[in-house]
């Protein structure tokens, strides 16, 4: 299969559609599927052969560019699996909690560090998920259902086989969280990973899940994850994302989310380290009195980036959605915030708000910010704003004149600043390992939690 070229693409970007093309090939004919996957793999691979990489010439990718990440010499897949104990990994669980756990090691799951189920829900694999005939007709319905045909998330669908796999059946009250963890080792010189993780929450269920990528190597690592959440009605689902990765390490995250009427769903996205992150988050509204909400903070320096690419389409009225992003960004940082909304002329009495609110500690940093609302009904009620500042010289001089040291009184100010995105996080021990994070980044010990 020869991959398609345009004009516009760099020889490192043709390079390595070569090797996916080629790569593509022996994945299909290596992996025991039906006809039904394998026919969606295929149409995904074209739709990405057509639309190559995203670029900067497309709106959606104004500010990020995927260029210093793309001239790697990626492996597909590893050629050798590494071990991990559970002590060499500990710090990077939630551990202070009981918790279902589903770990992967260079994209192989790892059983040893895992705990599955399936005693009245379903938490376990993707490729079972994919192979076996008795879970055909939740992948039927569900699989790349919510998923674009952009050229990433057509990506990872063309080479979809591991990840998590998560279904809870109606009225289930999941007892304790799960937590979705990706390690990357180095076993290649420099590696991508497409996780792809199908999560169904039927009726009047309730489950929260954490989801990591953490790289434990210095080589490169690229991981382009999809993950597609349904709620069905009165479902709710809690979702965390923390991203605090070290600097080789670069994350384009695509979540897809359709709800039902009357669920409720909220994503909390921590991101903290990582080369460059991309965070493409979407929510469809296919129901009445929907509630959405998409909360995030971002602290980082050197020369990361991190774009948050946000979409709530509502579709049907009497619904809600709110967005809340925090930005701390120092040293030459980028943070991107592209947030959507679009309330279709049927989605009367939508309440719809949205803000994004940053903080550059010095000239060198960098935020590009756009609010959008697109509304074709008449009686809604939505709000959109971003602000972009430094922090208050007032509240400075308030705080040292009251002896507290130059270092210490930015920390304060900087976590009251994030603090009402912390304050909705319903997981104690995430809220207190998120503290931890932001006192690390900020180089302080703050003796409180928020």
């Amino acid at each position: 299969m020869k991959p398609k070229i345009t004009k516009l693409e760099t020889f490192q970007e043709m390079e390595l559609k070569d090797k996916l093309a080629s790569s593509f090939l022996a994945f299909e004919n290596q992996i025991d599927i039906d006809s039904y996957v394998h026919d969606i793999r295929s149409e995904a691979f074209k739709t990405f052969e057509d639309k190559g990489f995203p670029s900067k010439k497309e709106e959606a990718w104004k500010y990020t560019s995927l260029n210093s990440i793309l001239k790697e010499d990626y492996s597909v897949f590893p050629k050798q699996e590494n071990a991990l104990t559970y002590p060499d990994v500990k710090k990077y669980f939630i551990h202070e909690i009981d918790s279902y756990k589903i770990v992967f090691i260079d994209g192989k799951y790892s059983s040893h560090l895992s705990q599955t189920t399936h005693e009245g829900i379903d938490v376990c694999l993707m490729s079972s998920a994919l192979n076996k005939p008795k879970y055909r007709l939740i992948i039927e319905n569900y699989f790349n259902k919510a998923a674009t045909n952009d050229s990433l998330p057509s990506l990872n669908t063309a080479f979809s086989n591991e990840g998590a796999y998560i279904h809870i059946p109606k009225n289930k009250l999941v007892e304790k969280p799960i937590q979705i963890i990706h390690f990357s080792t180095g076993s290649e010189a420099a590696q991508l990973l497409q996780p792809r993780n199908l999560i169904v929450v039927d009726e009047n269920s309730h489950v929260q899940i954490i989801e990591r990528h953490q790289s434990l190597t210095d080589n490169p690592v690229l991981t382009n994850s999809v993950t597609e959440i349904f709620g069905r009605k009165r479902a709710i689902v809690d979702y965390y994302k923390i991203q605090n990765d070290n600097l080789n390490a670069s994350l384009i995250d695509n979540t897809f989310i359709d709800q039902k009427q009357n669920s409720h769903i909220s994503v909390h996205t921590f991101s903290f380290g990582g080369k460059l992150t991309r965070n493409n988050l979407n929510f469809y509204q296919n129901g009445e009195r929907i509630d959405s909400t998409l909360k995030g903070i971002t602290i980082i320096g050197d020369k990361q980036h991190v774009d948050h690419s946000t979409l709530v389409h509502h579709i049907e009225p009497n619904c809600e959605s709110h967005q809340d992003y925090k930005g701390i960004f120092g040293d030459k940082a980028t943070g991107v915030f592209n947030g959507k909304v679009v309330v279709e002329k049927e989605a009367q009495r939508t309440n719809a708000f949205q803000a994004n609110n940053n903080i550059l500690l010095n000239d060198k940093a960098t935020i590009n910010t756009k609010p959008q609302l697109e509304i074709f009904a008449d009686d809604v009620k939505c709000s959109h704003g971003c602000t972009i500042g430094q922090l208050d010289e007032s509240a400075m001089f308030y705080l040292r004149s009251r002896g507290i040291p130059e270092k210490e009184a930015k920390a304060l100010l900087m976590y009251a600043f994030a603090n009402n995105v912390l304050e909705s996080v319903k997981i104690p021990e995430i809220k207190q390992r998120i503290n931890k994070i932001i006192a690390n980044k900020l180089g302080v010990n703050i003796g409180f939690d928020l």
